[in-house]
């Protein structure tokens, strides 16, 4: 006996089962990209593959020996000192604390977009600092973000790479750990930049010297433990044996990153 087949009956499967076709088959390119992407990290046959090893480090020696005065500095000193602020402070507080100082410094941001040539985020860094000092308490809160002023971080190491430098050999400074010859002279310039501006603010504050010395130099502390504070990063905790070589792969990879972006 003859069964007429009822095709609008089936027709919802077979759309599904065409969509799904599809679907998969564009999936296929992406999924292959990020393979081959992937490849290029553990793959040494690979033609693309980076080796995390082989990076310019001309001067290891010294940056070796640094890399192990941090890891003291930072384990018996820098990290007790962040962790008693954490202890102390309540986490509403050290965030204030940690905007506060965005915003103060967000002046750097201003003058390394203005020096890149970038109009959107000179404009953007600019409106953070009106309305988070206006709105936001002095810079305690961050109504910028909300309002889509998003943080928009250039130093002016990026800068010098906008402008062509190449980042130099790696070196490990006293401290700040990983950086290169070119970030390092931008570090020198920002920090030159940030003093000018917070001695500014400070002398704005204070008339009398020494009120104005301990209030600096009060900051200066306070910022870089709220900094320390943020980082979770811990020396030779990574488990692996070449964690100095890591650490500087991923630096350098970032920063190539960041200024190719």
């Amino acid at each position: 006996m003859y069964y007429p087949l009822n095709i609008d009956k089936w027709k919802p499967i077979i759309v599904a089962v065409l969509v799904l076709m599809l679907l998969v088959a564009s999936g296929k390119p992406a999924l292959a990209q990020e393979e081959s992407e992937a490849r290029k990290f553990t793959d040494p046959s690979d033609p693309g593959y980076e080796d995390p090893i082989a990076m310019y480090d001309p001067w290891e020696g010294f940056n070796r020996a640094m890399y192990k005065f941090n890891y003291g500095f930072d384990k018996y000193f820098f990290v007790p000192v962040a962790d008693t602020y954490r202890f102390i402070l309540p986490q509403v507080v050290r965030t204030g604390i940690a905007n506060f100082f965005d915003n103060l410094y967000e002046i750097g941001n201003v003058f390394n977009n203005l020096l890149q040539g970038n109009a959107e985020g000179t404009v953007n860094s600019t409106a953070r600092i009106v309305f988070n000092t206006t709105l936001g308490l002095g810079g305690i809160l961050d109504p910028a973000t909300p309002m889509g002023f998003t943080k928009m971080e250039e130093d002016f190491g990026q800068t010098l790479g906008v402008w062509g430098a190449g980042p130099g050999p790696y070196l490990v400074l006293p401290i700040l750990g990983p950086s290169s010859v070119r970030d390092g002279i931008g570090t020198g310039v920002d920090a030159a930049v940030g003093t000018v501006w917070a001695t500014f603010v400070v002398d704005e504050i204070y008339t009398s010297a020494s009120d104005r010395d301990k209030l600096y130099w009060g900051m200066t502390g306070l910022y870089y433990i709220s900094k320390r504070a943020g980082i979770p990063f811990r020396y030779y905790e990574t488990g692996s044996p070449f964690e100095y070589e890591y650490v500087r792969y991923i630096y350098l990879k970032y920063r190539q990153i960041q200024i190719e972006k």
